[in-house]
C-alpha cells in the first residue's frame, strides 16, 4: 500500500478558471493550494487527493505528478522519467497508456516523446521488479508527457473519464455548456443558494442541475467511479469513508427555487431526461416560454444564463433580438440580478445594459465573458 505521505497532485482547469478552481481546493481544506497556467498545484494524501476528485466543480482532471524538469533532448526525457518513483505507485501488472502534448518545445514530435516515456518507464519498472515481463494486465494507470517550452511535466491521472463526466448527461443538446463550465458560473455567479434561480435559456438543464448540487451539498462525482478506487495500493477502506461521508451531506431539502425555461420543446425533454438521471426530478421546475412573455412570481432572482451567442452570420440579427429582451426581463423582475456569458463581443451595447463584473474565459474553444448585471 502507498503510504499516507503528501505527495504534489494538479487539478487541471479551462483557462480563466484556475482561480475558481483555487478557491475550491482552499475550500476543501488544501491550504497551500497554488493556481498556474491551466492548473491548480496542492498537496495531498492519496485520501484528499480522492476527496478533490469527488468534490471539485470546476476542474476537468486530478493528476498525480511524477516528474518535472528542464528536457531539450529525448536523452534528457528519458532520464528524467526513468527516475521517477513508478515502482512506489505502480503494480507489476499495472496497464500504462501514455498521452502526450507539446507546446513550443523544442521536442516537437508527441509519438516520439511518448514512445520514449513508456520506454523508460518500462525500464524503470523491469529493474525496480527484477523482471523482464510486464503484463499490463491490471489496473489502469494513464500516464500523460506535457511538454511547455523545455520544461516536461510527467503525470498519472486518478480520474479515468474527465470530471465533467457526472453521469447524468447521456443526451446533449446544440452547443451544450460542459458540467465543469456550469459549475464554475454557479461560483462567480455569486449566488449562495439563498434566493430563487432561473435560467431563461435553459437549453438542457446543465446549469439548473449544477446549482442544485451546489445547494443541496451534493459532491459533483458523487455517483461515478474513479480510477484511483480500482489502484491496489491504495486504501480502498479509506476512499470508501470519504464516498460515504460525501453521501452524508447530500441533502436534496436544501434546494430553493430553481426553475428554467426555453423556446425549444426538445431541448427541455431533453433538460428533464437530465435532471430525472441526476435524481432531482420534482426539485427542478422547467417549462416552455418566450423570453419576452416570461414572469416569475419570485423576488430578488438570480437570472444565470448561457443564451445562443449566433456563431453563425445567419444567427446574429436573432441573438440580438434575444440579447435585447435581457433589460426589460430585469426590469420586470426588480431586486432581481442577471449573470450572462457569451462570446459576443457587443452584448452590452447591444442589450443596454452595463456589467457590473466580467470575467474572461472559455467555453470549449470559444473565448468569452462572463458578465453580471
Amino acid at each position: 500500500m502507498i503510504d499516507d505521505s503528501k505527495h504534489t497532485f494538479i487539478a487541471t482547469a479551462a483557462a480563466g478558471l484556475e482561480g475558481v478552481c483555487k478557491r475550491e481546493l482552499l475550500r476543501l481544506g488544501f491550504a497551500d493550494a497554488r493556481a498556474e497556467l491551466g492548473c491548480v498545484r496542492f498537496t495531498a494524501d492519496f485520501p484528499g487527493a480522492f476527496r478533490a476528485c469527488l468534490w471539485l466543480g470546476s476542474a476537468d482532471r486530478v493528476l498525480l505528478v511524477m516528474a518535472e524538469g528542464e528536457c531539450r533532448t529525448f536523452e534528457e526525457l528519458f532520464q528524467l522519467v526513468r527516475s521517477a518513483p513508478f515502482s512506489e505507485v505502480l503494480p507489476r501488472d499495472a496497464a500504462i497508456p501514455v498521452s502526450g502534448r507539446c507546446a513550443r518545445s523544442q521536442l516537437m514530435s508527441v509519438r516520439d516523446c511518448q514512445a520514449i516515456t513508456k520506454k523508460a518507464i518500462v525500464e524503470h519498472m523491469r529493474s525496480a521488479y527484477h523482471t523482464s515481463a510486464l503484463p499490463e494486465t491490471g489496473p489502469r494507470y494513464q500516464v500523460d508527457v506535457a511538454l511547455h517550452g523545455d520544461v516536461a511535466r510527467i503525470t498519472i491521472d486518478l480520474c479515468g473519464d474527465a470530471l465533467n463526466r457526472r453521469g447524468y448527461r447521456t443526451w446533449n443538446g446544440e452547443a451544450p455548456l460542459r458540467e465543469t463550465a456550469a459549475a464554475a458560473l454557479v461560483t462567480l455567479s455569486g449566488w449562495r443558494g439563498d434566493t430563487p434561480l432561473h435560467d431563461p435559456c435553459c437549453g438542457t438543464g446543465t446549469l439548473l442541475i449544477e446549482a442544485a448540487f451546489r445547494a443541496a451539498h451534493r459532491a459533483p462525482g458523487l455517483t461515478r467511479g474513479f480510477d484511483v478506487e480500482r489502484w491496489p495500493r491504495v486504501d480502498a477502506a479509506a476512499l470508501e469513508r470519504i464516498r460515504e461521508e460525501a453521501k452524508k451531506q447530500y441533502d436534496p431539502a436544501r434546494i430553493p427555487a430553481i426553475s428554467g425555461s426555453d423556446i425549444n420543446p426538445e431541448a427541455l425533454e431533453l433538460a428533464r431526461r437530465h435532471i430525472r438521471q441526476a435524481g432531482l426530478e420534482g426539485r427542478i421546475r422547467v417549462f416552455q416560454r418566450d423570453l419576452r412573455d416570461l414572469q416569475l412570481e419570485e423576488k430578488e432572482i438570480c437570472f444565470l444564463t448561457n443564451p445562443p451567442y449566433g456563431e453563425r452570420l445567419g444567427d446574429r440579427k436573432q441573438c440580438e433580438a434575444l440579447y435585447r429582451q435581457m433589460k426589460p426581463l430585469l426590469q420586470r423582475h426588480p431586486g432581481s440580478r442577471l449573470c450572462v456569458i457569451t462570446s459576443h463581443p457587443g452584448f452590452e451595447r447591444v442589450a443596454g445594459l452595463r456589467a457590473v463584473k466580467k470575467t474572461r474565459l472559455y467555453n470549449g474553444r470559444l473565448e468569452c465573458n462572463f458578465m453580471r448585471f
